[in-house]
Formats: C-alpha cells, sequence, structure tokens
C-alpha cells in the first residue's frame, strides 16, 4: 500500500528526498514530465488529454506537502545523550519515552526525562520543559555517540503502519499522515484525464513556514488551485456538548478557511455541488485553525484561486496519527470529479 510506504519514510522538513524518490516511482507511469526545483519540490506535469471549452483553466495546480514534523540534532552531552530542537509545530506533551530513528543510518533511539518519581508536584502538573529532554542511544560517553550520530542528522518518530480495523470506516494508523495521506490522495488523482495541464506539486518545507509552496506556486503560475492534507480531528468524547472541528468516518473536510488562507467561494461551492450530485459525504472544518499551501499559492503573482481538502486526522503533529481509508477514498472521488467539472469553468 502507498501510503503504508509514504507514514513509514523519512521525511522531516528539509530533508524529504526519500519521501521524493517513493512518490516519483509510483507517478511516473501517469505524468508526461517532472523537474525537482531548488526547494527540492517535485513539479509534475499532466498534459491536458482533450480539448479544454472556452472556460476551462488551462493550469490546475494541485499541492501536498511531502514533509513532516521532527528534530534535529543539535549537540552532546557527556554522558552520551543527545540535544536537539523541533523541526516543526510539536506537542512537548507527547514526547517522553517517545521511540526515535536518528540520522541516515536510523540509529535507535528514546528521548528521556526524569522519572515522575522525581519529579516535583509542580513538574507532574505541568508540560515538560523540552529544554530538558535528550535523545537516549545507549552511548555511554559523548565520544561513543559521536561515532553514531552528527550534529544536523535529523529525527523522526519510530512508528509503523497498520490497519486497525477493515469494517466500513477501514482505520488505520501511522506517522506522518500530515500530509502523506494528502501526497497518496494526489498520486491517484494523476491517474485520470482532466482537459487541462494538471500540476501536481509535492511540496517541501510546509511545517516551518510553507516555504516550498511559495517558490512552486510562483513557477508554475496556476488559474486555479487545490491543497491536499491530513488536517486536525476533534472527536473524541467530551464533558460538553461542543461540535467536533472533524470527524473521522464523515467524509472528505472542505475548509472554508484557515490561519493562511481564505477559500475562494467559486471552489467552495463546486466541491458542494460536486458532493451532493454524487452523494459523497463531506463535512466542513469548523474551526480556523492551522494553514496550509493554500496559504501560499493564493499569493502568487497577481493571486490565484484556492481551496482546501483534507482527511479527517487524530493525533497530527504526534508521533502516531489515525485516519479512516474511506475518508481517504472518498477524498480522492471528490476532487478528481471536481477537477473534472471545471470544463465548464468557475461560476
Amino acid at each position: 500500500m502507498l501510503l503504508k510506504e509514504l507514514s513509514e519514510a523519512r521525511g522531516v522538513s528539509g530533508d524529504e528526498a526519500a519521501v521524493r524518490e517513493i512518490i516519483l516511482h509510483a507517478v511516473q507511469d501517469t505524468i508526461d514530465e517532472h523537474r525537482v526545483d531548488a526547494l527540492g519540490n517535485l513539479i509534475c506535469t499532466k498534459k491536458a488529454r482533450r480539448t479544454p471549452g472556452d472556460n476551462t483553466p488551462r493550469k490546475v495546480m494541485i499541492s501536498a506537502h511531502m514533509d513532516e514534523i521532527g528534530f534535529i540534532i543539535t549537540g552532546f552531552n557527556n554522558d552520551g545523550t543527545l540535544r536537539f530542537e523541533e523541526v516543526g509545530g510539536i506537542d512537548g506533551r507527547v514526547l517522553l519515552s517517545k521511540q526515535v530513528l536518528v540520522g541516515a543510518k536510523q540509529v535507535p533511539g528514546v528521548i528521556g526525562y526524569k522519572p515522575p518519581h522525581l519529579m516535583s508536584p509542580a513538574e507532574r502538573n505541568s508540560a515538560p520543559d523540552t529544554s530538558k529532554l535528550a535523545i537516549d542511544i545507549g552511548a555511554t560517553s559523548k565520544g561513543g555517540a559521536e561515532k553514531l550520530v552528527q550534529i544536523g542528522d535529523y529525527v523522526v518518530f519510530r512508528t509503523f503502519f497498520e490497519v486497525l480495523d477493515e469494517g466500513n470506516l477501514r482505520t488505520v494508523k501511522g506517522k506522518a499522515f500530515d500530509d502523506r495521506a494528502g501526497c497518496a490522495v494526489l498520486v491517484e488523482l494523476l491517474k485520470a484525464d482532466y482537459p487541462f495541464d494538471l500540476y501536481a506539486v509535492f511540496t517541501t518545507q510546509e511545517e516551518v513556514g510553507l516555504r516550498g509552496a511559495k517558490v512552486a506556486a510562483h513557477a508554475v503560475d496556476p488559474d486555479v488551485a487545490f491543497a491536499l492534507e491530513g488536517t486536525i480531528c476533534d472527536d473524541l468524547p467530551k464533558d460538553k456538548d461542543v461540535s467536533p472541528v472533524t470527524e473521522v468516518g464523515q467524509g472528505p473536510v472542505i475548509a472554508f478557511a484557515d490561519r493562511s488562507a481564505i477559500a475562494d467561494q467559486r471552489l467552495l461551492r463546486l466541491l458542494v455541488n460536486t458532493a451532493k450530485r454524487l452523494n459523497i459525504p463531506y463535512q466542513f472544518k469548523r474551526a480556523v485553525a492551522g494553514g496550509t499551501d493554500s496559504g501560499a499559492v493564493h499569493l502568487a503573482r497577481e493571486g490565484v484561486p484556492c481551496v482546501t481538502v483534507a482527511i479527517a486526522t487524530r493525533y497530527i503533529h504526534a508521533p502516531v496519527s489515525l485516519l479512516s481509508l474511506s475518508d481517504f477514498d472518498y477524498t480522492v472521488q471528490l476532487v478528481r470529479e471536481s477537477l473534472l467539472a471545471l470544463e465548464g469553468g468557475l461560476e
């Protein structure tokens, strides 16, 4: 399964090469050309397969980011443990005792902290001070650690993909579904033919400021753009009757706005009308939070109509996430059919 391969690949922001190679292998028979730009974005082009109508956009860009949150090694302690900094937004409360892999050699390690027996009441009742965390790779000295790891090595969570339930939702767990799920959706979209040139852009460094998308959008200069994401989910039981942001198993998530962009109203109508016409379940993201590649793409050149479509994902920006493969399939269907409906132009 491609999603499994992508999920287990190592690709912290700035180190996306392994993910890019998997994707390029998966799309090589469905694209006409590709290039890798200076920031590492993989820009794939699928030429129009039929004559477009007068109002059909000539160039449509769909982006999904390859990078994941993680860490980078910044130094060594005398006891052989490793100092590190976060890459992307990570809540320190999810880090304690988590297994990780360090560097290209995939050196196994554990994020260490003092045991609760030795914590003060204040420490036990607050988030950990991440500056006091260290990665333990089993080395007993600074010199021993330096033989295994280098400063600047990237660190990823050691998490394996697994199918949890084969029922209607077909839930799976793994790491980096934000946004390897979007990458896998984009690979599927390239299997169809469209009445415009489709630019499938697998972007870099989204988690540290939408950097790859800024460069790619300037180069492609699209007429219309979509961003694909794995988005926040908040559907676990609550003490109060509060609407969840999104729910696993309730279909693709359409974002009308987030902290980085406001969706184009014509594209929102296109997605909703397509979903209703084909009886595809869908939901809105009921929180103006986070940011996506749309935040960079919509500002390119003279402005680009953008919208983000996502898969509801529990526990994003954490060592392990969960999503529904049924939601995945519906997302492919919704975006593909909406793209085909663009032949009539935006209304």
